[in-house]
């Protein structure tokens, strides 16, 4: 038993990419009118009807679709997450997870663990975001999986804190807006700073499909070098995770100089349970180890970063989602 359950593992990648390939060609997208034959959406999608029916039968053994005894196959409760307009889909986090960029990468990890380096520049020549710059198409990728990322779980982090009222909350590395967005919504009596590189809050969508725009200012920057002085929150969610110990500690430090002695820090990223402790954010660590600097940290880890920063980790707030609330305060 022990050792089908090791071959099942080891073998992952194939029922990973089929369900990557299915939301890319948007299969299920193509059952919303009712059920279809490998035929039919083969030449709904450009196909190769054979292959294409052995994917399908192979997702129905996998629960995302169904087959009929005619042959023609519809989407399931699970497979009804990828449609792309189903509420709570994850059509983009999984198109982006079968992406190249990620599966090279992890197909490298032997050399992160060799050498301690990402195994994304050793497979691609370049770090994982100057990659995604000079390549659109993995750039487009990458932020739609994560637009739908946040997407999910950014409503649930936004009430699990308990904001000052009419505090002043600045998004520190807030794309175009997602997280803030949420949280002015939730909390009618605070103001909002959207700040990111100038290429990235040109478009601020979230913030006016929010209805929020009156009370967010959206500024520019490097989060490196400056951030908007005096705010009463900032906010760096899935941040730090992408950096090593020095770079988050100068950023910590940017944040530290910027804010009153009463302002407070909220790194939201996962939190790693102690040593000895099973938790899914060690195996989600082993991602950030191929394709960048950083990691995945437990709360001790993250303790130490706020102290050299100049901060005191205060509290660890857990959220509906996989992700913490790691709350600082000047030390």
């Amino acid at each position: 038993m022990e050792a089908l359950r090791m071959i099942t593992m080891a073998f992952g990648i194939i029922p990973a990419q089929a369900v990557a390939v299915a939301a890319e060609l948007g299969i299920v997208d193509h059952l919303v009118g009712g059920p279809r034959s490998a035929a039919e959406l083969a030449r709904a999608t450009g196909t190769h009807a054979p292959s294409l029916y052995r994917l399908l039968r192979a997702l129905a053994t996998l629960e995302v679709l169904a087959e009929d005894a005619e042959g023609r196959f519809s989407s399931t409760t699970l497979g009804d997450t990828l449609r792309s307009d189903a509420p709570g889909s994850v059509r983009g986090a999984v198109i982006m997870a079968g992406d190249p960029t990620f599966t090279r990468a992890c197909g490298d990890m032997g050399h992160s663990v060799r050498t301690g380096a990402p195994a994304f520049d050793h497979v691609f020549g370049a770090p994982f975001f100057d990659y995604l710059t000079r390549h659109p198409e993995a750039g487009a990728v990458f932020n739609g999986g994560m637009a739908n990322f946040s997407e999910l779980e950014n409503p649930p982090i936004a009430a699990s804190y308990d904001f000052p009222p009419r505090a002043r909350v600045i998004d520190v590395g807030g794309g175009r807006g997602g997280f803030i967005a949420e949280v002015l919504k939730a909390h009618a009596t605070l103001r909002g700073v959207l700040y990111d590189l100038p290429e990235v809050v040109r478009d601020a969508a979230y913030v006016r499909a929010a209805g929020v725009a009156d009370r967010c200012e959206v500024r520019s920057g490097d989060f490196f070098a400056s951030v908007p002085e005096g705010a009463d929150v900032y906010v760096v969610k899935r941040i730090l995770h992408d950096w090593a110990d020095e770079q988050c500690v100068r950023l910590l430090k940017t944040l530290r100089r910027a804010m009153p002695q009463s302002g407070r820090v909220l790194a939201i990223d996962a939190v790693i349970a102690p040593a000895g402790m099973p938790d899914m954010g060690s195996v989600s660590d082993l991602l950030m180890m191929v394709v960048s600097p950083g990691r995945e940290r437990t709360e001790d880890e993250f303790r130490q970063l706020y102290a050299a920063a100049g901060l005191r980790l205060t509290r660890v707030i857990p959220t509906p989602s996989s992700l913490s609330i790691v709350e600082g305060m000047p030390a």
